[in-house]
Parts: structure tokens; C-alpha cells; sequence
């Protein structure tokens, strides 16, 4: 059985340095940490010294990992997700990454110390090159975000450019002229590592507007995944000297925020500035005026990829590795 002995003279480091990378210390130089995982990976060794007594044992317990446990999206999907776990004596581990890619990478030791029979990514950040050798220790399913290069993952989404270029379609035929876009980030002003979600959203509300011969203004790109993330976007729409006359924006909360802030202002939704959000929350019909929004099937989202998670923690036949949901544009009032 290996040591952190072995551990530090095959990568080259002292034994502290192995303790604090195991234990996601924030101050260890990068080229470090990665030798020393990688040692860690070709040892086989585990931090959990009951890991190799836990190896080929069953927990019968799946983590599952999101950005925002205060987000209403991913309480609805864990919940659905909890239903199926449930139905089959499996329970779950709810993770919350606050988006940081070390913590990420916290919860993904309970998979390599087997204190977990999979993980479900509901949110991501990491890349598939530092999230791929936990792969060894167990299934990993992606359900809402996915990476393009991860092979043989199974994953359970919609069609996020599809979505968004129905989204700006439904504006633009609505009369809009100037629509602004906000989403997680931008993928034009910001290099990132997340997964390909926030780009596909972004291709199809570029796709569409390319198609109509309008311009994608970039002072008219915000980021954003908060009510106060929205009031702070309108602020920022507000103070420039074209203002859009719509926005298409990532979630209903930023939806909620801007439209709140614009109304403060004096704004009409949808005469001054037209609204969009993404997800149809419960809160998206009590919201004035009710939101249009496309709609995120988080029941089926959420049952279908523990269903897939628990087929492959019994090595039953896989399903189709990319399943795409319909999410359809619900027009209300905010358009």
C-alpha cells in the first residue's frame, strides 16, 4: 500500500506539500499540485485510509454537485433526482461548489475514496482534463452542463443554442431592434474553462441575429446568475447611450432582478424594455409582468439522469449518451 512517502518521492516534493494539496491548501504552486496528483493517481494512493477496505463495496449513495444550492433550477432537479435515488434504496449527497473549481475537485475525492458510487455534475468547472481521472474510480453523469470532449459520459440537457435562438427569434419578430444578451459569462470577453453550455447559448442567440442582419453590440453583453447580478445589469443598460429595447437574459432570477430595477426607474416591461428569462421558475408567473421564459424540464432532467447514474453504478446497458429534453418558449407578458 503506498504512503505519502511515496507519494512525495514520486513527485518530487516533501511530504507537506502532499498533505497540503490533499487538502486543497490555497497556497501551493500549480505545477506542484498537479505532480503531485498525478503521483497520487499512478500510486493509486487515497488520502482516506479506509478507502482500500471500502474498495468493491457498494455505498449506495451518489453525490451530485451544484454551483448555487440557493438556485431554485438545481433544487428542483436534486429533488427529482432524490425521487428516483429513493425508488431504488440510493441516497444523496448534495455538494455545493459555490463555483470554485478546488472545492470541484473536494467532492470529487469521495468518488476516489469510494465514500460515493458516482457523481453527478449538475453544474461545472473544472475541465474534462482535471475532471477525467476520477472517471476511474466510478460513473460520472452530466445533467444541464456538459463538456464536448468528455466520450462516454452520459449526458441530460436540451438543446441550449436551439433554446436561446428561439428565444431571440421570438424577439425579433416581436419588432425588437436592439436585444441585448446576458448568460453565465461571456464567452467573447472572457477565457473560461466551464462548460460548453453558456457558448452554445451564445452561438444560437449570435445565429439568430446574424440571420436578421442585426448587430450583437458588445456593450450590450452582460454576465450574471443573481436577482441583484439583474438590478446590477439594468444599472449598467441604463447608463449606456444606445439603450437595448429587450434583453435575453441566462435565468429567471437575473430576469426578476432587471425587471425590479426597471420598474424602479420608471421603466415599462415590456414597452421600454422587453424581458426574457430562462428556466420557468414558479416564480416566473408571479413576477410583474409574468415572465416569458424557456422552459427547463427539471423533473425530467433530474429523474433521467439519476435513471442513467444507476444503470451504470449496476453496469446495465447504457443509454443514448446525449439526451436533449424539449424546452419550449412560454410568452407571457414580459414581451
Amino acid at each position: 500500500m503506498s504512503t505519502i512517502k511515496d507519494v512525495a518521492l514520486r513527485a518530487g516534493v516533501s511530504r507537506s506539500t502532499v498533505s497540503r494539496v490533499m487538502n486543497n491548501h490555497p497556497y501551493v504552486d500549480e505545477e506542484k499540485r498537479r505532480a503531485v496528483k498525478e503521483a497520487m493517481m499512478e500510486l493509486g494512493y487515497s488520502p482516506n485510509s479506509s478507502a482500500q477496505r471500502l474498495r468493491g463495496t457498494e455505498t449506495r449513495t451518489i453525490a451530485v454537485l451544484v454551483s448555487r444550492i440557493v438556485n431554485p433550477f438545481f433544487g428542483a432537479i436534486v429533488d427529482a433526482m432524490d425521487e428516483v435515488a429513493a425508488e431504488h434504496s440510493y441516497r444523496l449527497i448534495l455538494c455545493n461548489t459555490r463555483g470554485n473549481a478546488n472545492q470541484e475537485l473536494h467532492f470529487l475525492q469521495l468518488l476516489q475514496t469510494k465514500q460515493v458510487d458516482g457523481v453527478i455534475f449538475a453544474s461545472l468547472v473544472n475541465d474534462w482534463e482535471t475532471i477525467r481521472p476520477f472517471s476511474e474510480y466510478g460513473p460520472i453523469v452530466f445533467c444541464n452542463e456538459y463538456l464536448r470532449e468528455a466520450e462516454g459520459v452520459p449526458v441530460i440537457t436540451i438543446n441550449q443554442k436551439q433554446a436561446m435562438y428561439d428565444a431571440t427569434m421570438h424577439l425579433i419578430t416581436k419588432g425588437y431592434e436592439r436585444i441585448a444578451y446576458c448568460n453565465i459569462y461571456d464567452p467573447l470577453k472572457q477565457q473560461s474553462t466551464l462548460s460548453a453550455l453558456a457558448e452554445d447559448r451564445f452561438l444560437g442567440y449570435k445565429k439568430a441575429m446574424e440571420e436578421a442582419k442585426m448587430s450583437c453590440d458588445e456593450s450590450w453583453r452582460f454576465a450574471g446568475h443573481s436577482v441583484e447580478d439583474g438590478k446590477r445589469i439594468f444599472k449598467e443598460l441604463n447608463n449606456l447611450a444606445g439603450k437595448p429595447d429587450a434583453i435575453i437574459t441566462g435565468s429567471d432570477e437575473i430576469a426578476a432582478g432587471i425587471i425590479a430595477e426597471a420598474k424602479g426607474n420608471g421603466w415599462r416591461v415590456p414597452d421600454d424594455l422587453a424581458v426574457v428569462g430562462f428556466d420557468n421558475q414558479p416564480t416566473a408567473v408571479l413576477l410583474d409582468p409574468k415572465l416569458t421564459t424557456i422552459h427547463q424540464p427539471t423533473l425530467e432532467m433530474g429523474r433521467e439522469a439519476m435513471a442513467q447514474m444507476l444503470a451504470a453504478v449496476k453496469k446495465e446497458p447504457k443509454l443514448a449518451q446525449v439526451l436533449y429534453l424539449a424546452a419550449p418558449l412560454l410568452i407571457r407578458q414580459s414581451t
